[in-house]
């Protein structure tokens, strides 16, 4: 598996999504308020990183991938920060400015290590118009210098269903496999994608009741992608680990690789650039799972939104290897 981590770098990555900016707010809290029953929460500092489809490339890139990232934001402060983070990061990107949205941001407020509260701030209409046909336009000149590209849904107007049938049929016409993190609990959404990589509970949405463990039986696996029309589905199962589920064959199952969780926040955001990567570096689905749980295993041990280089993966290869 190191031998496999070293095919990840000069993966040409291609991710089109949600851009997300994360900032926290952190402090001290000693009282509660005296206008209700909350906490007052002095704040210290603050901290902003990348979030959404932005997490994911970041993570692409810090695996060791050339990345080229497009996603929507506003004409607000918020684009700024994202634009001199990415920078910061060189990280490729091309912004399309909506000035109907504003640029998507959570704040979360942290007293002592511990989330007081988090606020959302965002518009989650389509993506329309002149903007829409720029991201089209950008994607299919960036999709022919491309190994795979990655849609990281996160529900909030950019990937709607028409822009992803527009995507997935430019990524088929240039032969540039799709790897997909769902929103839609209906994946025909996604038809024609290689692979895509719900959740628990995105996998329970789309089969229609809950998953016990995670794990859908043979018949509604072979109904759910032939529905979906799609090669494969890679399960997140939080704690339970992951599965692989794939036309005619059986599901592959394995553990989680997490030693101790700190933080899973942007965790499956981990999990899709690490698959991509191997998809786009000509790896099988099966050493893709892999190495993407041992990276899921070593972000969530980390605090808030991170990622994962090739050097950590490739000693938590050895360390796997080893144990």
């Amino acid at each position: 598996m190191d031998t496999l981590v070293a095919k990840l770098r000069g993966v040409r990555v291609l991710v089109v999504g949600d851009i997300m900016l994360d900032e926290t707010w952190l402090g001290d809290a000693t009282r509660l308020s005296p206008e209700a029953p909350v906490p007052v929460v002095n704040v210290q500092s603050a901290t902003y990183v990348l979030g959404g489809a932005a997490n994911t490339a970041v993570n692409a890139c810090s695996l060791g991938g050339v990345v080229h990232l497009v996603g929507a934001v506003g004409k607000d402060q918020a684009a700024h920060t994202c634009d001199g983070l990415a920078a910061a990061l060189a990280l490729s990107a091309t912004w399309i400015v909506d000035a109907t949205r504003p640029t998507t941001l959570k704040t979360r407020i942290v007293a002592r290590g511990h989330q007081v509260v988090r606020a959302d701030r965002e518009a989650k209409h389509p993506l329309e118009g002149a903007a829409f046909q720029q991201l089209l336009s950008t994607v299919q000149a960036a999709l022919a210098e491309s190994d795979v590209l990655i849609l990281s849904d996160y529900a909030k107007g950019v990937l709607h269903p028409t822009c992803i049938r527009r995507l997935i049929d430019l990524a088929q016409l240039h032969r540039v496999p799709v790897v997909v993190d769902p929103k839609h609990s209906d994946f025909s959404v996604y038809s024609g994608a290689t692979v895509l990589t719900p959740n628990a509970p995105e996998l329970a949405a789309a089969v229609g009741h809950e998953v016990a463990h995670g794990v859908v039986n043979s018949t509604e696996v072979e109904a759910l992608l032939e529905h979906a029309n799609v090669s494969a589905i890679l399960a997140t199962r939080g704690a339970e680990g992951m599965s692989l589920l794939r036309r005619g064959q059986a599901a592959v199952h394995i553990a989680t690789a997490a030693k101790q969780v700190f933080d899973v926040t942007g965790a499956g955001d981990t999990v899709v650039a690490t698959l991509a990567l191997c998809v786009g570096a000509g790896l099988s689905l099966e050493q893709g799972m892999r190495l993407a749980t041992l990276a899921a295993g070593e972000v969530v041990s980390k605090r808030g939104t991170a990622s994962i280089t090739c050097d950590e993966l490739s000693a938590a290869a050895r360390e796997t290897a080893m144990a």
